[in-house]
């Protein structure tokens, strides 16, 4: 896309979204109050307010490569404390997507550089779920369920966090885990059974 178009795009924009609400860009000023937290990958395919529907100001959104919750990584921890312990919201939803590059390289034995990192986190989901990975044959097959299986364990990361954990004492808060397939424009919700998961792990991570 050539840049000068962007700001004739953003013209076009404006005058579409006044035509339908003279107020809109004054409703829109007064603040926000999404219910949910997206986080998801940086793709450019990939653009979370399209595949869900939603509008401006209805979700707040962190993108990253391969959609990671690192502990050390500041910024998702800081999304994430705003997020719950500012806006308040309901939903925090980790969600990956087929044809994931991040995934495809952490599964190849080469030097990527400064990405190396990054793509160990993904490794080290490999790496907790090698034995049932391993017994896939289909290497797309196998691809496709390491995808899977990292947003499973973002989520995880996003319940050790003491955000949550201090959140979900108090009020209604869930996590949820997605994978969109670009190939059908498909949102597919992994149905992660997060009660098993959480009485498996919360004897180490659990905050009093």
């Amino acid at each position: 896309m050539e840049i000068h178009r962007i700001f004739e795009n953003n013209q076009k924009w404006i005058a579409d979204k006044l035509q339908l609400d003279e107020n809109y860009f004054k409703n829109l000023a007064k603040g926000q109050a999404p219910e949910v937290l997206y986080i998801g990958c940086a793709d450019s395919r990939v653009t979370a307010e399209d595949l869900m529907g939603a509008q401006p100001g209805e979700v707040f959104v962190h993108r990253n490569i391969a959609n990671m919750v690192p502990a050390i990584d500041l910024s998702a921890m800081s999304v994430i404390n705003y997020a719950v312990n500012h806006l308040k919201v309901k939903n925090i939803v980790v969600c990956g997507h087929y044809g994931c590059g991040g995934v495809k390289a952490a599964m190849q034995a080469a030097d990527l550089g400064i990405l190396n990192p990054w793509l160990r986190n993904i490794r080290d989901v490999y790496r907790l779920h090698k034995n049932e990975l391993n017994k896939i044959q289909d290497e797309e097959a196998k691809y496709k369920r390491l995808i899977e299986l990292n947003v499973q364990e973002q989520c995880m990361n996003v319940i050790k966090t003491a955000e949550y954990q201090l959140a979900a004492q108090e009020r209604e808060i869930q996590v949820l885990g997605w994978v969109f397939d670009i190939e059908t424009g498909n949102l597919i919700d992994l149905n992660i059974d997060f009660r098993k998961i959480l009485n498996e792990i919360m004897e180490i991570y659990r905050l009093s």
